[in-house]
């Protein structure tokens, strides 16, 4: 089993993603980033980036009309 892979976005932690199988899945551990929760992603690099899409720098979280879909889409 692989070790855990905190995710952190701005200095705030935003989850943790476990390998499973061949995918990441990353699981939220604070809001805004309950929408990822249980979402497989192939890196967890990709996880981070996704929680990023979330959470501005100054902390805001962003409209949902910039969020990226579980698809990677925009709105």
């Amino acid at each position: 089993m692989s070790e855990p892979f905190i995710v952190e976005v701005w200095g705030e932690p935003a989850g943790i993603v476990l390998q499973e199988g061949n995918a990441f899945r990353f699981h939220a551990t604070a809001s805004p980033f309950f929408e990822l929760d249980g979402t497989p992603f192939s890196t967890p690099g990709h996880a981070r980036l996704a929680a990023a899409g979330l959470k501005r720098a100054d902390g805001h979280v962003l409209p949902d009309i910039l969020r990226p879909h579980r698809n990677g889409r925009l709105s």
